[in-house]
């Protein structure tokens, strides 16, 4: 089995080939680029380092949000094309799952964190080897899921690129309870996608939706002018 990770929702472009359980090749940009324009190319790119070719894949994996909206989309619209075309199996996978996988033998709590401006963020919270979910992937306020960790009363990891932007509140908060990753286990790894992927169900590749965990700007500006809240 050849499996192709692709993993375009937040910033950095996380990209892999695994054969069986051997991780052929794995790439990682933390660059400000454009997915819609690098992703397929730096794909093309990796495969033909690897010697694969397309026919010889036999499983797509595909981080499914929640993050940036157009990079979650940029990756499974390309997800789900090389699926359809090459009629083989699509997987999802969280990704903030993905990013716990960074932390998966840590002794306590992993919190993956995104970053979705004014004071919320992206966040959930996983446990153990298996990554076993205790609080479920959502937007919040970061200040609210922070003490929905402190009542587990346990230590807890962050991972994610944007952990810095919420430090202080982190160590308010949680004090010596909060343990960070070291920088280089804070971006999305595309050969932790595969792996999650493998414990993971085949997707209906037409009926396969990003999970963006809340609603767009439009929508809530719709719902805004209609008298209603945000949900």
């Amino acid at each position: 089995m050849i499996y192709l990770g692709i993993d375009t929702s937040n910033s950095p472009l996380a990209i892999a080939l695994a054969k069986d359980d051997t991780i052929l090749i794995e790439e990682t940009l933390n660059l400000k680029i454009n997915h819609s324009l690098t992703a397929m190319p730096a794909i093309e790119e990796m495969m033909a380092k690897a010697k694969i070719k397309p026919a010889e894949l036999t499983h797509i994996a595909v981080a499914e949000g929640p993050g940036s909206y157009t990079g979650v989309r940029i990756g499974l619209t390309i997800a789900k094309t090389l699926a359809w075309s090459l009629k083989i199996p699509l997987h999802m996978v969280s990704s903030l799952k993905v990013l716990a996988g960074n932390g998966q033998f840590f002794d306590g709590v992993i919190c993956p964190l995104m970053d979705a401006r004014r004071g919320t963020a992206f966040m959930g919270a996983y446990e153990g080897e298996s990554l076993e979910s205790l609080i479920p992937d959502q937007h919040s306020e970061v200040s609210e899921f922070l003490n929905k960790l402190k009542e587990l009363g346990r230590p807890v990891l962050f991972t994610g690129i944007d952990i810095e932007i919420h430090e202080a509140v982190i160590r308010e908060i949680l004090g010596d309870r909060a343990f960070f990753a070291a920088p280089q286990n804070r971006l999305p790894r595309a050969s932790n996608l595969i792996m999650l992927a493998k414990q993971s169900a085949e997707q209906d590749i037409h009926h396969a939706v990003p999970e963006y965990r809340r609603i767009t700007e439009a929508e809530a500006n719709y719902i805004k002018a209609q008298g209603g809240g945000e949900s």
